[in-house]
């Protein structure tokens, strides 16, 4: 059925027309509801749906949207679930731009959906009113502009995910809390299955007051009960605030490449953080963050099995450059490591800590069977150490480069606290 006002588009979606299509742009005074098995589709260029009282597209069960652009206020949910069906099928939303917030949330008697995206444009969203977050580390999490989040903690309950050709927000022009933001209810309940997520730029800020120990974002944050097969990062990747993780894991991935830069411009953001289970990462660009207590890499909880890094570059007080407190298999930097800058504070598991600007960190707990660094070490602060295990275990280590530092009272090697590492490549710098 084709409909060109508000009118018309009420009636055809209070009837049993399975097919929706725009072929004017409308202004919706209210929220729209799809029934179980409609679509809302266009076959026309520059289609519009504002909703001009906020609003938003109420998805019940297996729906589309596609070709259409969806307008609603920022800090609103363009498009989102209410429905007691107990199997949601398919969603499936296909080249949409939208200005709000897109919330795929489970709940109650929800306990089964694949979401199929392919191609979603999210020009601005503001993802922080909304109250479900997870909470683990110390740390609770915002929702984000794009947010899939499976609330049912029973036993069968599962979402599938299936979601290509990502774009969040502008450069400067960020949208508002996480970007990328997907969950299950924990650790045990509540599963998530990534098939497939490939994203292109996106920028976000979560918008966090400096010196807020508890919360974070992420732009693109796989949270606990998530299990992601493949995930390809193919444009750049930019947090803006305090406390934005650009990377951030709590579940388990299997494959992840990022193409372009990875990059962090606020105090305690880091470039990618893993507490998860992840196999093999590869970035084939730099990361670099700039704020006080900004890191490029922590490993803090989980492992990771094949990491390999192009380079790490960290400005900032406190901004260490790598960081390990748990076993990890083989670490591979193909460029080098700097950091610019002294102690400072950043935010370590919900808490402020002070601390140096270490190129490579090794603590206690940390064990890395094998680390790689093709090109140099290099710090530019006062009393930091380029490499420095200080509890940990390096089994083989491997330096191509060399080793650079500039600052007073800085040290090029420290072993210390019954830390063990392989220093037959590092004796030169003892």
């Amino acid at each position: 059925m084709k409909v060109k006002n508000y009118i018309q588009l009420e009636e055809a979606l209070s009837s049993d027309e399975k097919i929706i299509e725009l072929v004017c742009s409308i202004n919706a005074v209210n929220t729209i509801k799809l029934k179980e098995g409609q679509k809302l589709i266009s076959n026309k260029k520059n289609i519009l749906l504002s909703f001009i009282n906020g609003g938003g597209i109420e998805l019940t069960g297996d729906n589309e949207i596609s070709n259409i652009s969806i307008q609603t206020s920022p800090d609103k949910r363009a498009i989102y679930i209410d429905s007691n069906l107990e199997d949601l099928k398919e969603i499936a939303l296909k080249n949409l731009t939208v200005t709000g917030m897109v919330q795929l949330l489970t709940r109650g008697n929800n306990k089964t959906m694949t979401v199929n995206i392919n191609g979603l444009d999210i020009v601005s969203a503001d993802s922080r009113n909304y109250p479900e977050r997870p909470m683990k580390y110390g740390v609770i999490v915002y929702q984000g502009a794009l947010t899939i989040y499976n609330f049912n903690p029973e036993e069968g309950s599962e979402i599938k995910v299936y979601a290509q050709n990502i774009s969040l927000g502008r450069k400067h022009a960020p949208v508002i809390g996480s970007g990328i933001f997907i969950s299950g209810f924990n650790d045990e309940a509540g599963k998530i299955i990534i098939e497939k997520l490939t994203t292109n730029e996106i920028y976000s800020n979560g918008m966090i007051p400096t010196g807020q120990p508890n919360l974070i974002t992420g732009a693109v944050f796989i949270a606990y009960g998530v299990y992601a097969k493949e995930i390809i990062s193919n444009g750049a990747i930019t947090t803006y605030g305090t406390n934005d993780m650009v990377l951030d894991v709590w579940g388990t991935v299997d494959h992840w490449i990022t193409k372009k830069k990875i990059m962090s411009f606020g105090p305690s953001g880091i470039g990618f953080v893993n507490f998860g289970h992840v196999k093999t990462f590869k970035a084939e660009d730099s990361i670099e963050t700039y704020g006080m207590g900004a890191r490029g890499f922590n490993q803090y909880d989980g492992t990771i099995q094949d990491a390999t890094f192009k380079s790490i570059k960290t400005v900032g007080d406190g901004s260490i450059g790598m960081q390990f407190s748990k076993p990890v298999g083989r670490i591979t930097i193909q460029e080098s490591v700097i950091t610019e800058g002294s102690s400072g504070e950043t935010l370590v598991k919900g808490i402020i800590k002070v601390l140096k600007a270490d190129a490579i960190s090794v603590l206690d707990g940390g064990i890395l069977e094998e680390l790689n660094i093709l090109g140099d070490l290099v710090t530019k602060g006062e009393d930091v150490v380029a490499y420095h295990v200080n509890g940990g275990l390096v089994k083989a280590m491997y330096l191509k480069g060399k080793i650079m530092v500039y600052g007073k009272k800085s040290r090029a090697v420290l072993v210390e606290k019954n830390g063990k590492t392989d220093l037959s490549e590092l004796k030169e710098y003892i």
